[in-house]
């Protein structure tokens, strides 16, 4: 069995409360220090008390902030992804930005670390369920790594291993990075995001759960399986645990790799296009979402352009009736009608009732604009659209000069993660496609009921 070689960055992950507690005050200590220096330097020159706050600001702790939650991985590490792309209502630029490169990069676990989850889970002899295992992973992420493998019958896997104590440390970093954020002024003081970070929290648990996962990757194969542009790997519950999870090895490129010059502009049109229809299947038909965009979750495999999907941990099931409201909302977006975007905008929770009128009338600008894809008629150029800078743009000025301080509602959260990753995306393949002829069917009335959960019951609230 093959040991890792080295390629990518290698860090132990800290698994005791106790030490990430202890990373987490090191890292308080580093940001605050930096920001005082800065500060300092910006007054001796002659600056001002809000330039030397700016300091706190500055790409350099940005960039060391974004560097430590890589090293620390689990819910430090992936909610600060969620931050990148809520980023333009809730933090600065500089930390949105630099936050962002958390989407695509994390330290590895040495082999001997590896060596110490798999003897955990599969108990001792664990070796002799492989006839080869590779150490070096395949990619690495927020809440695990991935590894190739060969069963002992000859079959193709990857292995997903969890890190060490990601499950059990979820709440205590979510609120370490919470209170962070706070001491460094880097998320407004005003604005209640408790419920929000219990939204977080409760996703997280989610996702550290690998049979759960198995569960919904299982499910979702299913719901897909009339699309033969789509695969979904089969699981292999025999070598699934609540901390690994075996599944078959697909070969393909990474969907972002078309966004190469050799990728003729057809082809990156039809991958956009099957995950653009696949993302109002998921919320209008299935009401079932896989609703971490990655990049990495989709490969493309090369003999027949077909998309492989991948991760389930983070999914979400919607009721009928916020998948209503926003059937009906997309409707008015379409129509232009105002009154009927403010009155459903006050029933999914985007704008509290009796708002003052020109804060209202900033959310309904806004949502017009976000929505400007659904839109427009013909082809929408994603990567020429500016559509994003835009946004934050108007964002800010709500939020700045109309004091609007009112969160997005916290069953929103993730929705809004798939909606923005999947915007990126198709900017990233410079799709240009027909959305609003893609959405336009979904529109029409509700669609059949979605797959009942086959565990029973309703699946996440």
């Amino acid at each position: 069995m093959a040991e890792g070689s080295g390629r990518r960055r290698q860090s132990r992950v800290p698994a005791s409360r106790l030490e990430r507690l202890a990373r987490f005050g090191l890292l308080a200590g580093e940001l605050t220090l930096g920001s005082a220096m800065a500060g300092a330097r910006r007054i001796l020159a002659g600056g001002s008390a809000s330039e030397a706050l700016q300091a706190a600001l500055s790409t350099g702790n940005a960039r060391r902030l974004a560097r430590r939650l890589a090293e620390m991985r689990g819910a430090a590490m992936k909610l600060g992804q969620l931050l990148s792309l809520e980023g333009p209502d809730l933090l600065p630029p500089e930390f949105a930005e630099a936050l962002a490169v958390l989407r695509a990069s994390a330290d590895t676990m040495p082999a001997t670390q590896v060596r110490r989850v798999l003897g955990r889970e599969y108990g001792r002899g664990w070796e002799a369920k492989f006839r080869d295992f590779d150490f070096e992973p395949l990619a690495a992420a927020s809440i695990g790594q991935v590894h190739a493998a060969t069963t002992r019958e000859g079959q193709r896997i990857v292995l997903k291993i969890q890190y060490p104590g990601v499950a059990r440390s979820i709440d205590s970093d979510v609120d370490n990075v919470a209170a962070l954020l706070r001491l460094l002024r880097l998320l407004p003081g005003e604005i209640d995001l408790s419920g929000l970070i219990e939204e977080a929290k409760r996703q997280l648990h989610q996702e550290a759960d690998y049979l759960a996962e198995a569960a919904s990757q299982t499910r979702y194969a299913r719901l897909v399986a009339d699309d033969p542009g789509l695969r979904v790997p089969r699981v292999h519950p025999e070598l699934t645990t609540r901390r690994l999870l075996a599944m078959d090895r697909i070969d393909g490129c990474a969907i972002d790799a078309w966004a190469d010059e050799g990728v003729g502009q057809p082809r990156r049109n039809r991958a956009a296009e099957r995950l653009e229809r696949l993302l109002f299947r998921e919320l209008f038909e299935f009401r079932f979402m896989q609703t971490d965009p990655n990049f990495a979750n989709y490969l493309v495999e090369p003999e027949d352009d077909r998309i492989a999907l991948l991760d389930f941990g983070s999914t979400r099931e919607f009721p009928a009736v916020l998948t209503e409201r926003y059937r009906r909302i997309c409707r008015a977006v379409i129509a232009g009608d105002r009154t009927e975007v403010r009155k459903l905008a006050e029933e999914i929770g985007y704008l509290p009732e009796g708002e003052r009128e020109d804060r209202a009338e900033g959310v309904v600008d806004l949502i017009l604009l976000v929505c400007e894809p659904l839109r427009h008629r013909g082809r929408y150029d994603f990567a020429g659209s500016g559509l994003l800078a835009r946004a934050r743009a108007l964002g800010f000025e709500l939020v700045l000069e109309r004091g609007f301080l009112h969160p997005p509602p916290p069953d929103t959260v993730f929705l809004h993660r798939k909606l923005v990753g999947s915007f990126l995306l198709c900017a990233r393949l410079g799709a240009r496609i027909p959305v609003r002829a893609l959405i336009e069917p979904f529109l029409e009335a509700p669609q059949p009921e979605a797959e009942p959960d086959p565990a029973g019951g309703s699946p996440s609230p």
